[in-house]
């Protein structure tokens, strides 16, 4: 990880100050600014964790935090330990412990033995820049906090980051949710995690959301969920261009707009915009290129040389073609918007399950605009399988999306996360 110090800035600043506050420090907003308050809040943490209080946020300080940011300490089970004191050491719950430690009895612990104990604080975070590393360390805790998860690999991006999946429940009605086609929409891949986390947790409690009941969408469904399709792409958008990219020079070309890549660049790191590059009318949209402008690689509008042209494309087609999908979710931003239909391909529930996904969001249903009328994911889902397929265009605004929004974002689209696996 970079060395932070006053006057470092980016997501690995909000990172840190978000960690700070949620553990009792104050290092002031969550901004990405390390400033004299984050200085100041390092140093409070390092004195208390017997580091050396120089402020600055080096290999000692990074390695004390990632043991905060997995989640969960490895406890060796000592005399006269109990599972409810060792809950109360680390600010938990016995059912956190339990959850995360398949086969335990509680009441017979035995001195010597090692155990995940989760630590008392929330998974996901929401409130800062969604790096790729970020997203992979979030997954990695909930599956050491919720066994029961299934995590796995679909495909890896042109830079060989990993296109991770997460499965929630185990029954016969197979759906897929899916998030970041495009880098500036990284906003819909905390969406995604966090619905995950939330999801995990009431299973494990038995608890309901919105009043549903979450026991019995696991034994009826299975949700599969690939919450981040362009990481390549987010990185570039949240961490900048760096000269060991290798597509450096290209992507200086490619970008002829004037302006940073965190506020223009939707495509993957090859320039090709993913949710143009699916088979489904594929030619109507290259077609339409010249129109917008689009002459080659470049921040968005670009189909790529052929349809399937990028590894993640073809990763989502391959593991959609390995899977029974009643349905599929992908979401997108910005609009608060529900896109239903493909060429009047989709079945006659489409609209029918749309219009409830409306009821519980307050979003519109709607036509896409002409440049995305073709050859993204859901036209492709719908051409080949003659099945519901749906974009959902969260948020309002310009993207990229302020973080400020998510809570709201959130609020208006769990339910429809929850309708989808049911309806």
């Amino acid at each position: 990880m970079v060395v932070l110090r006053l006057g470092s800035t980016g997501p690995y600043v909000k990172l840190i100050q978000s960690l700070l506050t949620r553990i009792g420090y104050n290092p002031g907003a969550v901004d990405g600014i390390y400033g004299i308050q984050t200085k100041n809040a390092v140093m409070a943490y390092q004195r208390d964790n017997n580091l050396y209080p120089d402020g600055i946020v080096g290999p000692m300080t990074w390695q004390s935090f990632l043991n905060i940011l997995k989640g969960y300490d490895n406890y060796i089970i000592q005399p006269n330990d109990t599972i409810y004191n060792i809950a109360r050491k680390y600010y938990t719950s016995v059912n956190a412990i339990i959850t995360a430690n398949p086969g335990i009895n509680p009441n017979n612990l035995t001195i010597g033995e090692s155990i995940i104990v989760p630590y008392g604080i929330e998974a996901v975070f929401t409130d800062i820049d969604y790096t790729y590393k970020i997203m992979e360390m979030d997954i990695m805790e909930l599956k050491v906090r919720y066994p029961f998860i299934e995590v796995g690999v679909v495909g890896k991006s042109v830079l060989g980051n990993n296109l991770y999946y997460i499965k929630l429940g185990s029954g016969p009605n197979q759906v897929f949710y899916n998030g970041a086609h495009h880098a500036l929409e990284w906003i819909t891949s905390p969406l995604l995690m966090k619905f995950i986390e939330n999801f995990s947790k009431a299973y494990s409690n038995k608890e309901s959301i919105r009043g549903y009941n979450i026991q019995n969408i696991w034994e009826k469904s299975s949700i599969y969920i690939i919450p981040m399709v362009n990481p390549d792409g987010v990185d570039l958008c949240l961490e900048g261009l760096e000269p060991t990219n290798p597509y450096y020079y290209n992507l200086l070309e490619w970008n002829d707009t004037g302006l940073p890549f965190s506020l223009v660049w939707e495509a993957n790191i090859r320039g090709v915009d993913l949710n143009l590059n699916y088979p489904a009318g594929w030619e109507e949209a290259k077609a339409l290129e010249d129109e917008f402008g689009v002459f080659g690689p470049g921040p968005t509008g670009y189909g790529g040389e052929a349809p399937l042209s990028e590894p993640e494309t073809i990763s989502l087609v391959d593991f959609t073609l390995s899977k029974d999908f009643r349905l599929t979710i992908s979401y997108h931003s910005q609009g608060r918007a529900i896109y239903w239909n493909y060429k009047g391909l989709e079945p006659p529930e489409s609209k029918k399950i749309a219009e409830v996904f409306s009821r519980v969001s307050g979003y519109s249903l709607a036509e896409p605009p002409l440049i995305a009328a073709y050859a993204g994911y859901k036209d492709w889902f719908i051409d080949e399988f003659r099945r519901p397929g749906f974009t959902i265009e969260v948020g309002i605004g310009e993207n990229p999306l302020p973080i400020e929004q998510f809570n709201t974002i959130y609020n208006e689209n769990e339910e429809i996360l929850l309708v989808g696996a049911v309806i």
